[in-house]
């Protein structure tokens, strides 16, 4: 039976969990000076929509790894 050799390296989870929340909030921001500055005449819904998805999907992901990180982290 071969060892099994995951497709990311475990090291990197970290980095991976920085990077992506730090993307997110880079969108989160975006979402909610968005939401304050645009009066409701000029806010387009799709625009909205599609920075709370980026958003929601880099939070995800970095939450991901940041479990995966927390798990390899305690293996003896």
């Amino acid at each position: 039976m071969e060892r099994y050799v995951p497709q990311i390296n475990p090291a990197t989870y970290t980095v991976l969990t920085t990077l992506f929340l730090t993307i997110e909030a880079f969108f989160m921001a975006w979402f909610i000076v968005y939401g304050l500055t645009a009066n409701k005449f000029s806010r387009v819904l799709l625009k909205e929509l599609l920075l709370s998805l980026v958003a929601s999907i880099f939070l995800g992901c970095g939450t991901l790894f940041l479990f995966y990180g927390s798990e390899s982290t305690y293996e003896l």
